[in-house]
């Protein structure tokens, strides 16, 4: 039992020995076959990236091709030409507005804080200095992130890309236009340095209207030159180009703000500025221009790029446009419109304004087309059509003196009918008998609707045609009181013979345009119109408008001692408010009034537009010298003997009514030539 037992021990033993080893062997093999399909799929992974790797670069570098062919035969393989800039220099030759590039790309690089790029660099591609126009590290961020936001939170696009697209694609957002957009990134950054993408992305980059590039924006929002940035203008400026219109620190200044303290934030984190430098910034931020202000040389720059097709047909190179505007006239004439109106017009009803002055040959050296070009760019000076109300009966006087009324002749002012129409004086006085001079001073209503019935209101529509007026006018007596509309450009312009010895003008801005080269494209000739006033009656006349200023509807026009002349008008229900003024050096027009036609709280052309006028025209005459106005009267009888009664009562003009047919149409006395200056002074 022993050995039976020992022997099946044994055999147990040799059974068992084999089945424990292969037990073993059988626990191995698994595992090898597990190493050997994990070798296996990590081939075969390899094998496929390898294979993926291939051909995606072919294919890509089929794609490349092709669209790089496809552009190049479209000849976008080359950096386009600016449209020619336009320079307007003002009277003294400073710079009135610059449109376009007129030098190319004006801000170079070199000239700027190293802080202005840098901002843009920070904010926008802080990767700029090291990728080759395509960031994949910034594409795959970009992607990941709007995948998990689940819409565009961020772009991926590098300056070098952001210029491709500004200068050569439309802004449409495809597959096929971000592969251009690809390539012509690596080609400009194959064709170009660094710095110099950089200064073409300055200058060509959109940051508002008016404002495309680092320079224009520059001036537009903050009013120096790129040069003069400081670090947190140099940051606004750069957190806009994300998004123009929102981040617009004039319209959404928070929002701007807050944008350019994340673009100083990182700015500091590039270490392109300190971390003190970037608090300092923060702590003393920048001085935005207003945003309700435009510079209102602004209406007078858009009348000349109205006129410019007109006097040049075509221009394939910058070009400069010499003006007539006058800054220092200009920006008293601005100041004077907006500080009338801030500290008088809520209170008397009127919101807006026109300002227009024009020297004795027509040219205009001052336009305000409103109270602010930023919120209407609506030139009231060239377009609005207003009422002049009694500031057009000068035509209607110079109607009459053609046809042989004098100053001095008499006139009886009482109510009158003309079939419906019945014209009523200021405040409904009558004064009976006065002299046409006395009744222009004071603007008789009575009188002048007397005087265009007589000599025809049709002659009183052609004489005021004749000195400049070219808007349509009515034929009935009621153009006596100004009841056709004409525009503030017009009217002035048409009193300027008045004030130049009585010729005509037609009203211009532009003296002469050249190319940058020199070359010159239209230079402007004459002188007027012609003679439209003979010499005596211009005398006549300005007996009648010194009659205004110096005892009459605008005294508070005077200053100094210049020979100042001018008439005030107000339209019914106090709707428009006038004043046109001159002195023998210039002519200046001002009306008042609201847009929508709104009667205003009484406001008369003797109020705020006299102010306004002096306003502009005081300062405009320091250092000119007080002279004459032109035109010569002969003494006036009646004028002399004004206190006798009985020779006033014989001093029967045209009008009056009398049953002596002879006397109803009295031959015009003869005249003796004799100056205004010498009558007015007494010298021989």
């Amino acid at each position: 039992m022993g050995l039976f037992v020992g022997k099946r021990n044994k055999r147990q033993r040799v059974r068992t020995e084999p089945q424990l080893f292969a037990d073993t062997d059988r626990s191995r093999v698994p595992d090898a076959k597990r190493q050997k399909r994990r070798r296996s799929l990590l081939g075969r992974l390899i094998r496929f990236f390898f294979v993926l790797g291939f051909w995606g670069t072919v294919v890509g570098c089929l794609g490349f091709a092709y669209i790089w062919f496809s552009l190049d035969a479209r000849g976008l393989l080359q950096i386009p030409e600016r449209e020619p800039g336009i320079m307007m220099l003002a009277s003294d030759g400073t710079v009135l507005s610059e449109q376009g590039a007129f030098f190319g790309d004006t801000a170079r690089l070199s000239e700027l804080p190293d802080y202005v790029p840098n901002a843009v660099i920070a904010i926008e591609d802080h990767r700029f200095r090291s990728h080759y126009g395509v960031d994949p590290l910034g594409l795959a961020r970009a992607i990941t992130r709007n995948v998990m936001a689940g819409h565009m939170v961020q772009g991926g696009s590098t300056l070098t890309q952001q210029l491709a697209k500004n200068l050569f694609l439309t802004p449409e957002k495809t597959v096929r236009r971000k592969a251009q957009e690809a390539v012509l990134a690596i080609w400009l950054e194959s064709k170009f340095t660094k710095d110099e993408i950089l200064q073409l992305y300055l200058n060509r980059v959109y940051f508002a209207p008016n404002a495309n590039g680092i320079e224009q924006a520059a001036h537009v929002f903050f009013n120096k030159p790129a040069a003069e940035l400081s670090i947190m203008e140099a940051a606004t400026l750069a957190g806009m180009l994300k998004a123009p219109t929102t981040y617009n620190p004039t319209t959404h200044p928070e929002a701007s703000a807050a944008r350019a303290s994340l673009v100083v934030d990182a700015m500091v984190r590039e270490n392109f500025i300190t971390a003190e430098e970037g608090q300092a910034s923060i702590v003393a931020p920048s001085s935005v221009v207003s945003s309700d202000y435009i510079p209102a040389k602004q209406y007078a720059v858009d009348w000349i790029a109205e006129q410019l097709p007109l006097l040049v047909k075509s221009y394939d190179q910058s070009i400069v446009i010499e003006t007539t505007i006058d800054p220092v006239i200009q920006n008293n004439a601005e100041k004077s419109l907006r500080k009338r109106l801030q500290e008088s017009g809520k209170k008397l009803g009127v919101s807006e304004g026109a300002v227009v002055v024009l020297d004795t040959t027509g040219a205009v050296t001052a336009m305000v087309g409103g109270r602010s070009y930023k919120k209407s760019q609506y030139n009231r000076v060239t377009k609005a059509k207003r009422q002049p109300g009694s500031a057009f009966k000068p035509f209607v006087y110079l109607t009459a003196f053609q046809d042989g009324y004098r100053p001095d002749s008499v006139e009886i002012d009482e109510p009158i009918r003309y079939g419906n129409w019945a014209p009523q004086n200021y405040k409904n006085k009558y004064q009976g008998p006065v002299t046409l001079e006395n009744a222009f001073a004071q603007s008789i209503n009575t009188i002048a609707a007397k005087l265009a019935q007589a000599v025809g209101p049709e002659n009183v529509a052609l004489t005021a045609e004749r000195l400049g007026i070219m808007s349509p006018l009515g034929h009935d007596a009621s153009i006596a009181l100004g009841t056709s509309e004409v525009t503030p450009l017009e009217l002035t312009a048409a009193f300027v013979p008045f004030a130049n010895g009585g010729k005509a003008v037609q009203p211009y801005v532009v003296r002469r345009i050249t190319t940058r080269g020199g070359k010159v494209l239209y230079e402007r000739g004459g002188d007027g119109l012609g003679q439209v006033v003979a010499d005596h009656e211009l005398g006549e006349m300005n007996q009648l408008f010194r009659a205004v200023v110096q005892h009459g509807t605008a005294t508070k026009a005077q200053f100094g001692d210049f020979d100042i002349g001018g008439k005030t008008g107000t339209s019914q229900d106090y709707r428009d408010a006038w004043f046109v003024g001159f002195t023998p050096y210039m002519v200046t027009g001002v009306w008042m009034g609201n847009d929508d036609n709104s009667p205003t709280k009484n406001v008369t052309g003797g109020s705020l537009p006299t102010l306004v006028w002096r306003d502009v025209m005081e300062p405009a005459h320091d250092g000119l010298i007080p002279s004459a106005l032109p035109g010569y009267v002969e003494p006036a009888v009646a004028e002399v003997q004004a206190e006798d009664p009985i020779v006033v009562s014989e001093a029967v003009s045209p009008l009056q009514e009398t049953d002596d047919s002879i006397m109803a149409q009295p031959e015009p006395k003869k005249k003796k030539k004799k100056y205004l200056f010498d009558f007015i002074f007494g010298k021989n």
